[in-house]
């Protein structure tokens, strides 16, 4: 096979080199997959009204997050298990992601610890939450983040219970041996293991996480750390605003890369509804289905102050570790570079809704 020119290349080279039932684990959503392939699609319909003859010969894709310039709008989405792909995991895309100029999101379920990807590598983090019933479990990890000098933290708000992933089902996916959930180990919740009628992290929601989470203990989060907190996997305006309402310092526009309510609206969809919500109350962030360029400058014409990269870095990290991961955070900012220069917009300020027809 040649050599990959775009991300779309990466997964078909994934596909090749990944055991199946861990390639599915990373490609596959939820139920018939309708919302999987509608965050990618969904774009499509989105045509672009591009401005002529402006200099464009200067070009600067930067942008500011909390206080913090950084060369790309990317953020790498958490996304767990990553020693699945790569025997370093997390810690390679970490390094990577600084390389990049974009802001790596640690999962609480990593397969490396949040202290071994902070040593890993010196750019920007964050750190993705889920809350656990146990309310213990939930502080530490986030007195840990604090400590290894993360700097804003990612509550994901849409799994009270893991959605039916089929290709999960069907696998029996349990996490290998000799792979743990790392930062929780110490808490006895390192194992994910399947019992053959549901999958080990179908299994594992069900027992640890809180499937009462409220708004209550979004404002206890925010009142227990001084990082910045966002709301990961929001839909709705109503939700958003209160979100902000309850301490937020932003938005994560997402329905979890399809893998938890099938037929969930496309997140570029849902994005301008959650944008005016917010009213510059507090930053929105796109993620899901972003495989292009192009798919960039759409979501941050539409509002989006950054972007999250999921499967795709996962893909490059398969095919070609750190390089792999590296290369697809290169093309995609060199696809983004030249649609900018297309469209007639030199800087991130420049890409405005009216671009969007």
């Amino acid at each position: 096979m040649n050599d990959p020119i775009n991300l779309l290349d990466y997964e078909a080279h994934a596909r090749q080199v990944l055991p199946q039932s861990w390639f599915e684990y990373f490609a596959a959503g939820s139920g018939a997959e309708i919302t999987v392939r509608e965050n990618c699609t969904a774009f499509d319909s989105l045509r672009l009204r591009p401005h002529v003859l402006v200099p464009v010969g200067q070009r600067d894709q930067s942008i500011t997050l909390f206080g913090r310039k950084q060369a790309t709008p990317f953020i790498i989405a958490p996304m767990a298990f990553q020693k699945l792909a790569h025997p370093d995991g997390e810690c390679v895309t970490a390094r990577a992601s600084t390389q990049a100029g974009a802001t790596f999101v640690a999962s609480t379920v990593a397969t490396c610890s949040i202290e071994e990807i902070a040593d890993a590598a010196p750019g920007p983090k964050w750190f993705q939450l889920y809350v656990f019933k146990d309310r213990g479990v939930t502080r530490l990890l986030v007195e840990r983040a604090e400590a290894a000098g993360y700097e804003a933290i990612q509550v994901t708000v849409d799994v009270p219970v893991m959605g039916r992933r089929e290709a999960d089902v069907r696998n029996c996916f349990s996490l290998p041996e000799g792979f743990s959930a790392k930062n929780l180990e110490s808490a006895g919740h390192g194992s994910m293991n399947s019992d053959r009628v549901e999958s080990g992290p179908s299994l594992y929601t069900k027992y640890l996480f809180d499937v009462d989470l409220s708004w209550n203990e979004i404002s206890w989060l925010c009142s227990i750390t001084k990082l910045p907190v966002l709301l990961k996997g929001i839909l709705r305006g109503d939700d958003a605003s209160r979100a902000i309402d309850h301490g937020a310092a932003g938005i994560v526009v997402s329905n979890h890369g399809g893998r938890q309510l099938d037929t969930a609206l496309p997140t570029i969809r849902a994005l301008p509804e959650v944008v005016d919500a917010v009213a510059g109350r507090g930053i929105v962030i796109h993620d899901g289905g972003i495989r292009r360029g192009i798919d960039v400058i759409k979501a941050l014409a539409l509002g989006a102050a950054a972007v999250h990269v999921g499967r795709p870095v996962i893909w490059g990290l398969a095919v070609a570790g750190e390089a792999g991961v590296t290369r697809v955070l290169n093309l995609l900012r060199d696809e983004l570079d030249n649609v900018m220069a297309l469209c007639g917009t030199p800087t991130v300020k420049h890409i405005t809704r009216d671009l969007i027809a």
